[in-house]
């Protein structure tokens, strides 16, 4: 399986890179639904709609992509890891965006509780809320990013 990883590593990146951009998508585009959810009067058509749209964003899309940045993700470490050791796991740079991943992973748990609040129509949160709140995933992807392409400038 290592091997097959190693062999592989710039398709397994690829195929990374790619459920990253569907990730990140859905989970920028979630919050935005929900600044216009909550102008929508309950029980109403346009309620109903966003529910659906919600529902199929956060199922079809982001669920399916976080899992497969998850496994991309684990398979580029186990292929690092054959590559050069299991010691870039304790370099700042791969701290830091591990620190974002379970920040990123906790929000898409947030925001997956909330899509159900919603359903359920016990959003409580404002739109304001919502619209600030919209840049986190951005936020935290910025910090990602940069670290993995930069790596602190280390090398």
């Amino acid at each position: 399986m290592i091997d097959f990883l190693v062999a592989h590593f710039n398709l397994v990146r690829g195929l990374h890179i790619l459920s990253v951009i569907a990730f990140m998508a859905g989970m920028l585009y979630l919050p935005r639904l929900f600044v216009y959810h909550t102008k929508a009067t309950p029980g109403s058509e346009m309620d109903e709609t966003f529910k659906v749209m919600e529902r199929r964003l956060l199922r079809g899309i982001i669920n399916p992509a976080s899992i497969a940045t998850a496994v991309f993700g684990l398979g580029l470490i186990l292929a690092d890891s054959a590559i050069r050791g299991w010691s870039f796991l304790a370099e700042p740079w791969m701290a830091t965006k591990l620190v974002a991943l379970v920040g990123l992973y906790g929000w898409h748990g947030f925001l997956s509780a909330s899509r159900k609040k919603f359903e359920r129509g016990e959003n409580v949160r404002s739109e304001k809320f919502w619209r600030i709140t919209n840049e986190i995933p951005f936020v935290l992807a910025i910090v990602i990013v940069i670290s993995v392409t930069t790596k602190f400038l280390n090398h």
